[in-house]
């Protein structure tokens, strides 16, 4: 039995079902969130350590340097190998900067219109039109941030194995006003999908009409499993060197979501040339990052070892967050086909797709109900969903109880707004 199948009496008898669903979930003025991917305290509490380190007779990095002076612009080679091993990318091409690593994508950007790279004809700033590729679902802060620049963004579809590789070659093989392409490899936000070496070595190679096209390789979640399984990221600096463009690629990660999410330490890693690049303007900006928070972080992992059992920690907290998300969403709405939802196996969310025409009436209708959603269209620029399917949801911070509360929810939610559209 699926909505469809059903007749008008049934959808109806449907109908009356989740009003009074929805009638008793208000009268339990609930007050929960499922908006953004913030890690849940008991995630935080896992870091505690850090907060007694490294000690107050003890902030000399392994070079012997005092982490409570100026200098060090690259940040404590000792973390950056860490790093290195964990990310695939050679330490003298990887620096470790602040807590942000959104801040770095916003300069990288920044500098980039006032200044170009060294392979651009001209600063961006000076093109008569700038765009980005952004495939989607994406990543709602990547999309904000070009928007502010103005910066135009035109979509192509969040396949199975990554973005679709023969509609990027179609925009940026013949248009020079295409600069970059958003991309999270790893576990995407919100889609979970993780782009496949293959499909990363084809982008790697895209011939581009802009010689200083750059994909912005976003992978904040490289780490972040959630079952025994680790999927590994593609090599992208190996495969832009590969694919004949060694520039293509700038590379970001933080430990936003590993350690504490507003004290960690972000990297941007590139070739040698883009990172002389990033070096040479970074120095306009700053004499060093927090060298201190650095070092804590280092005595606190050890090694790249002590941060795969550091994550192994939050995945056993988050799993069964996950799993519990899954249950309910097959349990109340996989009968009725007005739903289909990922499965991720990594990162921070779960990408659900109503009924067309419906998303937008979902988010109003938990609203209602004190459950409070990213607003639809969210992972898509300009906030415009075309289908009007899309949800993001955040299991992360909530806890069990108001998750599974939560979920309920939204379940109610759906299929009452999926009742409504097919009595419409």
């Amino acid at each position: 039995m699926t909505i469809v199948t059903l007749d008008r009496d049934q959808i109806s008898t449907l109908l009356g079902e989740q009003r009074d669903a929805y009638d008793a979930l208000k009268a339990r003025d609930l007050a929960l969130d499922l908006t953004r991917g913030k890690p849940g305290a008991d995630q935080l509490d896992l870091s505690n350590a850090l907060l007694s380190l490294p000690g107050s007779d003890d902030y000399r990095a392994a070079d012997g340097t005092d982490t409570r002076n100026y200098g060090g612009l690259d940040g404590l080679p000792e973390l950056r190998a860490i790093f290195s091993d964990l990310l695939g990318i050679p330490v003298d091409q990887l620096l470790a900067q602040g807590n942000s690593s959104l801040t770095l994508m916003h300069d990288v950007i920044v500098w980039a219109l006032l200044h170009g790279f060294d392979d651009s004809p001209r600063p961006w700033s000076a093109e008569e039109t700038v765009k980005f590729v952004c495939p989607v679902p994406g990543y709602d802060r990547h999309f904000a941030l070009l928007e502010s620049l103005g910066i135009e963004m035109v979509t192509v579809d969040m396949l199975s194995d990554g973005p679709d590789v023969d509609a990027v070659a179609a925009l940026i093989g013949s248009d020079p006003s295409f600069k970059g392409l958003w991309l999270v490899p790893t576990y995407a936000n919100p889609t979970g999908v993780t782009t496949t070496p293959e499909v990363a070595a084809r982008l790697m190679a895209l011939p581009a009409a802009a010689p200083d096209f750059r994909v912005f390789w976003d992978n904040a979640y490289a780490v972040h499993h959630l079952t025994e399984t680790e999927t590994k990221s593609a090599a992208a600096l190996e495969l832009a060197a590969a694919g004949g463009h060694p520039d293509r690629v700038v590379f970001f990660a933080s430990t936003s979501k590993i350690t504490f999410a507003g004290s960690g330490v972000a990297f941007f890693g590139s070739s040698p040339a883009n990172v002389a690049w990033f070096r040479r303007h970074l120095s306009f900006a700053s004499i060093g990052p927090d060298k201190v928070n650095q070092l804590r972080h280092v005595r606190f992992f050890g090694d790249a070892d002590g941060v795969r059992a550091h994550m192994h920690e939050h995945t056993e907290l988050l799993a069964p967050k996950f799993a519990a998300v899954e249950q309910i969403l097959t349990d109340r709405l996989a009968s009725y086909g007005v739903a289909r939802w990922s499965t991720p196996t990594g990162g921070y969310f779960v990408d659900l797709d109503v009924v067309d025409g419906t998303a937008a009436r979902v988010v109003e209708l938990a609203k209602g109900a004190g459950i409070a959603l990213t607003p639809a269209g969210s992972a898509f620029p300009y906030k415009q969903d075309p289908n009007d399917r899309n949800i993001r949801i955040a299991p992360t911070f909530a806890s069990m109880d108001d998750l599974r509360t939560a979920m309920e929810g939204v379940a109610t939610c759906v299929l009452l707004a999926a009742a409504e559209k097919a009595l419409a």
